[in-house]
C-alpha cells in the first residue's frame, strides 16, 4: 500500500469502524447468509425476512429454485447495490440425479467428462430468465455416491449455470432420462454453508433483539457490508472525501489517505474511510504510481456508492 498521509486522522464523532456498528445500523446495509429450506422460492423468501424484520429495501442474490435448497444471500438496505457483485460469483452444488435404467459408472464419468469445461447451457423453460443458447463453465463434476440407478454428484461451475440443464444433458449422452431429485447450494463466492442459518434461526433471533432486547444472535447474522467486499483493492480516504463521495463526486487527490500499489486506469476499488467503512466503489481514472506525484485532479470516480449521505459532514458549501 503506498501511505500518502501518515497524519491523516479521523473524526470520533462521526461513523463507526464496521464491528462496531449497531443493529439498526447494521439494518441499514449488511447481508445476510441464509439456508433456504426446499418449497418456497427465493422471492418468498426475502419477503418473509423484510416483513418479519419491518425492513423497506431487503433481497436475496443468487435464485435458487423453489425445490432446491442451501446458501442464499439476503441484502439489506444499501447492499442491496452488490446484488449483481454477487450474481457472478461462482457457485458450487450437491446433485443428486436418478437415471431411467442401470448405468456403468465408467460409461458416467466418462459423459461427465464431456460436461466439464466450456459447455453449452441453455436455461430450462421454466427458468426466470430468457431461454437463449449461452456457455457456461464447469470447473468440477464429480461423483460423490453412486449405486447404479442414482448418483451424488458435486458441481463447480460459473454463476448463472442451470444444474437441471446438466441433468437433461447428461441424459441425452446416456440415451436415458435422467431426474433432479435434488438440489442443494453449499457455496456462493467466498461464502459457505457452515456461516448460514435457517428461516426459523433468523425468525428467534430477530424475535430475541425485538422482544427481549437481547442482541446477541442478531449480531451474530447481520454481516457488515464490508465482509462481502474484502476482494477488492482499497483507496483508504479522508472524512471530507468521504462525505463529497456519499454525495456522488468523483474522489479528488487531496483526499486521498493511501492506495493500494499497482492499480490501473479502469481498475474497480473499494474507497474506505480511515475507520474502513465503505464509501463507494469506484473506478480508477490515474495509475496508482502516479498518483503521489499529484497534488490535484480526479483519481477515481464512484459508479456504485454504499454510505449514507452525511455520514461525515459536509467541508463544502452548499
Amino acid at each position: 500500500m503506498i501511505i500518502l498521509e501518515k497524519d491523516a486522522k479521523t473524526s470520533p464523532s462521526h461513523g463507526c469502524k464496521p464491528g462496531e456498528r449497531n443493529v439498526e445500523q447494521l439494518l441499514e446495509s449488511c447481508f445476510i447468509l441464509l439456508d433456504k429450506s426446499p418449497g418456497p422460492s427465493s422471492h418468498q423468501v426475502s419477503a418473509w425476512a423484510r416483513d418479519m424484520m419491518g425492513l423497506e429495501k431487503l433481497g436475496h442474490g443468487g435464485t435458487l429454485d423453489p425445490f432446491a435448497s442451501g446458501l442464499l444471500p439476503l441484502l439489506s438496505g444499501k447492499a442491496m447495490r452488490l446484488t449483481g457483485k454477487i450474481l457472478t460469483h461462482d457457485k458450487s452444488y450437491l446433485a443428486l440425479l436418478r437415471f431411467g435404467r442401470e448405468v456403468e459408472r465408467e460409461e458416467l464419468e466418462e459423459n461427465m467428462a464431456m460436461l466439464t469445461g466450456k459447455v453449452y447451457n441453455v436455461p430450462p423453460e421454466i427458468s426466470a430468465v430468457r431461454v437463449q443458447v449461452r456457455t457456461r463453465k464447469i470447473s468440477k463434476f464429480e461423483i460423490l455416491d453412486f449405486d447404479g440407478s442414482s448418483v451424488l454428484t458435486h458441481i463447480e461451475c460459473e454463476a448463472g449455470t442451470y444444474v437441471r440443464t446438466m441433468a437433461r444433458d447428461i441424459g441425452l449422452l446416456l440415451d436415458t432420462p435422467v431426474e433432479l431429485k435434488e438440489l442443494r447450494r453449499p457455496t456462493s463466492g467466498e461464502f459457505k454453508l457452515s456461516q448460514a442459518i435457517t428461516m426459523q434461526q433468523l425468525a428467534d433471533a430477530y424475535w430475541l433483539y425485538k422482544e427481549k432486547g437481547d442482541e446477541t444472535a442478531i449480531m451474530r447474522v447481520l454481516h457488515p457490508i464490508e465482509d462481502m467486499l474484502s476482494d477488492l483493492p482499497k483507496i483508504v480516504v479522508k472524512d471530507g472525501a468521504a462525505a463529497a463521495l456519499s454525495h456522488g463526486a468523483p474522489l479528488l487527490r487531496p483526499g486521498v489517505v493511501s492506495i493500494d500499489d499497482d492499480l490501473k486506469v479502469g481498475t474497480e476499488v473499494l474507497i474506505v474511510t480511515i475507520k474502513g467503512e465503505a464509501v463507494a466503489i469506484a473506478k480508477m481514472s490515474q495509475t496508482s504510481k502516479v498518483i503521489p506525484e499529484m497534488t490535484q485532479g480526479e483519481v477515481a470516480k464512484p459508479n456504485c456508492v454504499l454510505m449514507k449521505e452525511d455520514t461525515y459532514p459536509r467541508s463544502w458549501k452548499k
